[in-house]
């Protein structure tokens, strides 16, 4: 119901702000399968859920730098067709600094091991080198920045934020991938629900 309806038809239509609220909508899954597997929502299960959260501005919005004339065209106030393409870019960038520490955390708590902080250390390190770019680039600026009809296929001007958004969904893939090898590898502390230590 939360994604469903309260993102999708109203928060995506109502305000620029609707990938910021309606996130957590995407990044609850976690708190929910952990709590369905346990009957409990420990800080690791918030912890997780934090990591998506903070995941899915820097990830929408490089996605939306590139697609504003779709977004505009169909009615929906993604930040770049409200505030501008400078004003998107250095929320990716603000964002991106959150995210990497919060990244961090399941190393704190015992979730994650050592081949989880290499992962979430160096490939963030990655992320936050993309996500500069784009905040130093010009990507959106462009009233149309795509050469072709390809989510792929953009303008020189575009192409960072392109990067970012198709970086962003292999690191997010590679953290959640690499807590569950290590877990059934036992090489993290025991932690993950329905019997995944």
């Amino acid at each position: 119901f939360f994604y469903a309806v309260v993102y999708t038809i109203w928060l995506k239509r109502w305000t620029a702000q609707n990938i910021v609220i309606g996130g957590l909508a995407g990044a609850l899954p976690p708190v929910i399968g952990w709590a369905a597997a346990t009957g409990q929502a420990p800080l690791d299960a918030w912890i997780l859920c934090a990591i998506i959260f903070m995941w899915t501005p820097p990830h929408f919005w490089a996605l939306s730098l590139y697609t504003s004339e779709d977004y505009a065209a169909a009615g929906v106030p993604m930040l770049p067709v409200t505030a501008g393409a400078a004003v998107t870019r250095r929320q990716i960038w603000i964002y991106s600094l959150f995210l990497i520490p919060v990244c961090l955390a399941p190393v704190a708590t015992g979730l994650g091991g050592a081949a989880y902080l290499a992962v979430a250390a160096l490939g963030g390190a990655v992320f936050l080198l993309l996500a500069w770019r784009v905040r130093q680039g010009r990507a959106g600026d462009a009233a149309d920045p795509r050469v072709t009809d390809g989510l792929y296929d953009v303008k020189a001007a575009a192409r960072d934020a392109r990067n970012l958004f198709a970086y962003s969904i292999l690191y997010l893939t590679l953290l959640f991938a690499t807590l569950l090898g290590e877990h059934l590898l036992g090489g993290a502390a025991p932690g993950l629900p329905g019997g995944l230590t």
